[in-house]
């Protein structure tokens, strides 16, 4: 199917929070697909907790039916698409200014590697990213100050920035990460990839 798409597939966006196993397993199937065929997903950082607010929904991890069954179901999604998953036993992470820095990380033009190294810490290697000096430890690997890019996370403009993007989200639709939106259609979930792609051929 993917060298099917390869000519003719639009750019689509992609809705995620570091917070969200679902968004981790989502991410590293686009990485696949983007490694496979010429194509652009947009990632659109959004604050998880701030987007159910806005909806006024709870989250499955906080609903006790489901979250019982969210470890094990994301493993065997995890298993099922050959990724290496482990369940963040400090679950869960607090997001908040890690987001804040994929703006910061955009700006400074390291987006993607910022993105993959935050998703690989909470979700592959099972780091507690609600400690700062972990954080700051990664943070110096990606040859980052992180004095400097805390400072410009927490600035007035990058913490507007996330309420606005978390806000135009809602707008659109957007309830959930992952989400994906192509030709203004909504797909929510990591096993909605392929629908997602079949409509940017359209």
């Amino acid at each position: 199917m993917l060298k099917k798409l390869a000519s003719m597939i639009k750019p689509f966006e992609f809705y995620f929070d570091f917070v969200s196993p679902y968004s981790y397993l989502a991410h590293k199937e686009i990485r696949k697909i983007e490694n496979k065929i010429s194509i652009k997903i947009k990632y659109k950082p959004v604050l998880l907790g701030g987007l159910h607010n806005l909806h006024g929904i709870k989250a499955p991890a906080f609903i006790p039916a489901k979250a019982k069954h969210m470890v094990r179901d994301c493993k065997l999604i995890a298993e099922k698409n050959n990724v290496k998953f482990k369940f963040n036993s400090y679950f869960p992470i607090r997001s908040l200014n890690l987001m804040r820095g994929v703006f910061v990380a955009e700006e400074d033009n390291f987006e993607s590697y910022y993105i993959d190294n935050i998703f690989n810490a909470i979700w592959q290697d099972g780091l507690n990213m609600n400690d700062e000096n972990i954080i700051q430890k990664i943070l110096k690997n990606l040859n980052v100050n992180p004095k400097t890019f805390a400072l410009r996370s927490t600035s007035s403009s990058i913490k507007d920035l996330l309420k606005t993007k978390t806000s135009e989200a809602y707008e659109k639709g957007v309830f959930g990460a992952p989400t994906f939106v192509v030709n203004n259609k909504i797909f929510w979930g990591q096993d909605r990839i392929e629908f997602a792609l079949n409509e940017a051929t359209k």
